[in-house]
């Protein structure tokens, strides 16, 4: 990206569903640290989430229905697309990303050094300490992708990341609709877009409970394996 950094349009995404006690402190943490435009991608909630994002100062693209995680992340690259933004970073809206760390995954973008700049709670001073079944899954994925696209990945789950232009057009037309985030290592690898890892702090759900159980842990091991491998031969138009 050859643009100055003061002169790159930047866009905050956070996707939030049922995230109304927390998504308003969320946004806060990030207006107090940066000047860039944030928009929530509401999730379907049928709670406050929207209202309190609003109150907070963000933009609320609320959809009309749960998409899931996917969905509402290629509607805020649908977003940025279309208003001209150069550069996406995307938090969570549970408060387990810390937003100071904003400026940490976005600087290999800015510098041109990456395409998409990935935050891994595994590189450097790390208090994260997740369940059994989601440390393995996160094992099982970084040993599938590094074998598939040479990428050297710590984190292969991590949903803090940031993408250039080149990426936001592309996901805008081309992004898993399910538990996006090791899918999207293939599609950036078939793009041959350069993608690092950068560490960050990742905390406790600031808000609500995690899904995976240990059931749930392995379908999604075999449903995102399946849609890697697929999206390894899919043709796109």
């Amino acid at each position: 990206m050859s643009a100055a950094p003061d002169a790159v349009r930047i866009l905050v995404v956070i996707p939030a569903y049922r995230e109304g006690k927390i998504i308003g402190a969320v946004v806060s943490a990030v207006r107090e640290h940066f000047p860039y435009d944030i928009l929530v991608v509401d999730d379907g909630s049928p709670d406050g989430t929207s209202a309190a994002a609003r109150r907070a100062g963000a933009v609320v693209l609320e959809l009309p229905c749960n998409l899931g995680i996917g969905g509402a992340v290629q509607a805020a690259f649908l977003y940025a697309r279309d208003h001209g933004y150069d550069a996406v970073a995307r938090i969570d809206g549970d408060g387990q990303h810390e937003p100071r760390d904003i400026a940490r995954v976005l600087e290999p973008v800015l510098q041109g050094k990456a395409d998409a700049a990935i935050g891994s709670r595994f590189l450097g001073e790390t208090e994260y300490k997740g369940s059994i079944p989601r440390i393995f899954g996160i094992g099982f994925f970084r040993a599938l992708v590094n074998l598939v696209t040479g990428y050297r990945v710590t984190d292969p789950t991590s949903g803090f990341f940031a993408i250039n232009r080149r990426l936001i057009e592309f996901y805008s037309n081309h992004y898993p609709s399910d538990y996006p985030e090791v899918d999207a290592y293939i599609l950036m690898h078939r793009l041959k877009a350069r993608a690092v890892e950068v560490p960050v702090r990742m905390y406790e759900r600031g808000e609500g409970k995690s899904s995976i159980t240990p059931f749930r842990a392995m379908y999604y091991m075999v449903k995102v394996t399946l849609s890697f491998l697929i999206n390894c031969i899919r043709r796109f138009g």
